[in-house]
């Protein structure tokens, strides 16, 4: 393929010039890295193995701890490797394989949100039906719609990109392989087929998005006929964190995507990408799971911590 023969490896964007700010920021990113992996996986442990917290709720929590995990796993280490050994260089194959994982990770994680969204709306609104259309067969199809949407869609906006020819450099004005600064090193009219594939996007996100927002207000119906003003105040302050997390999922993802490039790289963008490639991977942990006391007690009795004691 030409791309294949033109372009052997990519140039990624580092955060700085300067060495001592590479270094900086492979220090940054090397607390940030380790305790999203320890959050996630100390969620996903103690839920596996807690019998407790073998229910659809906690079941969509570990696996939304496997996406948070390889999401983040996609992106920031190479980065550190880079600003440690002051290289940008990615190969042909790594890019497109950060391409790939990244938009199946991401495209899971925002699935499996909606699917958190819908559990809810069930336990809320219809809690005498909710074993059984909540059962254990209903739910593992759910997780697997969300894992295979996901495969889809990378597979579809990966095989589109790639199968374009690259010979307008190699230079990523990103810290990782990002699919709109990859289309700026295109030289093929792109347009008619990312029209369909962006057009295809916006329907699935914006389906997604306008189900958790449909969700929520049947939530807060249901929440605000609740007597007692303690009970109200508790489901609200659950429900609000997840809304938070997919409201800026859902805006840094479509700025990133959605706006026009430019010409020159911008630190706009690089914040941006933290945002919607980062962050999620850190509050996830924090807003689903930190705040639970049934997560506390499983935690304690993994680790035997006193730090996870009811205060």
């Amino acid at each position: 393929m030409p791309n294949r023969t033109t372009i052997t490896e990519f140039l990624l964007l580092g955060f700085s010039d300067f060495q001592e700010l590479q270094i900086f920021h492979f220090v940054v990113f090397l607390v940030i890295y380790p305790a999203a992996l320890m959050g996630n996986l100390l969620i996903f442990m103690a839920i596996a193995f807690d019998h407790h917290l073998h229910t659809p709720m906690y079941f969509f929590l570990m696996n939304l701890s496997v996406l948070d995990l390889g999401s983040i796993s996609v992106t920031v280490p190479k980065s550190m490797a880079n600003s440690l050994m002051n290289t940008r260089s990615i190969s042909y194959a790594g890019c497109v394989g950060q391409v790939f994982f990244l938009l199946l990770l991401l495209a899971g994680d925002f699935s499996l949100l909606t699917v958190m969204a819908y559990d809810r709306y069930v336990a809320i609104c219809q809690p005498l039906h909710y074993e059984k259309m909540m059962n254990s067969r209903a739910c593992v199809q759910m997780a697997a719609g969300a894992w295979v949407g996901g495969i889809l869609f990378s597979v579809l906006h990966t095989g589109n990109t790639f199968a374009l020819t690259f010979c307008g450099g190699n230079k990523v004005d990103q810290f990782f392989c990002e699919i709109p600064q990859l289309l700026k090193l295109t030289c093929s009219d792109s347009y008619l087929s990312e029209v369909g594939v962006l057009a295809f996007t916006v329907c699935l996100s914006l389906g997604c998005f306008i189900f958790i927002i449909v969700s929520y207000v049947q939530i807060f119906k249901s929440v605000l006929r609740i007597p007692s003003e303690q009970g109200r105040y508790k489901a609200i302050s659950t429900c609000l964190p997840h809304l938070t997390v997919v409201s800026l999922f859902i805006s840094t993802g479509a700025f990133a995507y959605l706006k026009p490039t430019s010409s020159s790289p911008s630190p706009l963008d690089l914040v941006v990408a933290v945002l919607y490639c980062i962050l999620p991977s850190i509050m996830n942990p924090i807003i689903y799971s930190m705040r639970n006391k049934d997560i506390k007690a499983a935690l304690r009795r993994l680790i035997g911590c006193r730090y996870f004691t009811k205060n």
